[in-house]
């Protein structure tokens, strides 16, 4: 694939995973809890359930591209949309940051590998979510459409592996810094604003 898209795409995709929101919080107090190695397992369960989600979007997308140039337009503006919609919520939603309602119970190392993959693949807003972000960085002149999109996701769960790799390492000082500068709390409440708001906007205007 072209790098004038992969960049992007991993540059969205690294912005995106850093926000803070279910999954990013579970693998932090499981760091916190239990120690980084519980937070590691904990996010290669998570973004094991990944390439369920680009299974589904690759043959579901591609078969679309097929039929209509139209159709694939409509997809990428609901896509748009649905991002500047999650930027509305996230201004309408409180810039707190809640960090004791998860469970800190110690658990076998299997089985939270297996609760990362289940909350990952039950959760809806996932296929959704890349259903609006995976066709504004796919190219149909470049050929194979499914190649495309698994490449993208793999790419996705590499980075995401990362982050909450790095997250889980130094979860101990983040979260202390997190509940004790509102500052902090307040420019991530407007980061995640401005950051589905571009790439909504980039996503409605990229060409195929």
């Amino acid at each position: 694939m072209d790098s004038s898209i992969l960049i992007p795409f991993l540059t969205a995709s690294v912005l995106l995973t850093f926000m803070p929101g279910p999954d990013i919080i579970f693998v932090i107090m499981q760091s916190i809890s239990n120690g980084k190695k519980y937070g590691i397992v904990t996010a290669l369960g998570l973004v094991s359930g990944i390439i369920i989600h680009t299974t589904l979007i690759a043959f579901g997308v591609a078969a679309l591209i097929q039929r209509s140039d139209t159709l694939f337009f409509i997809i990428k503006l609901l896509g748009a949309v649905y991002l500047f919609y999650l930027a509305f919520k996230t201004y309408k939603n409180s810039s707190e940051i809640h960090l004791e309602d998860v469970d800190r119970t110690k658990r076998p190392l299997f089985s939270l590998y297996k609760q990362g993959f289940i909350m990952n693949l039950l959760n809806p807003k996932v296929v959704i979510f890349f259903l609006a972000f995976f066709p504004g960085f796919i190219i149909e002149s470049d050929g194979n459409i499914i190649r495309q999109i698994y490449i993208l996701g793999l790419l996705f769960m590499l980075q995401a592996f990362l982050v909450f790799s790095f997250v889980s390492i130094v979860s101990d000082k983040l979260t202390s810094f997190l509940r004790g500068n509102k500052r902090f709390e307040m420019f991530l409440h407007w980061f995640q604003i401005v950051v589905f708001i571009v790439i909504g906007f980039y996503i409605l205007f990229s060409h195929k």
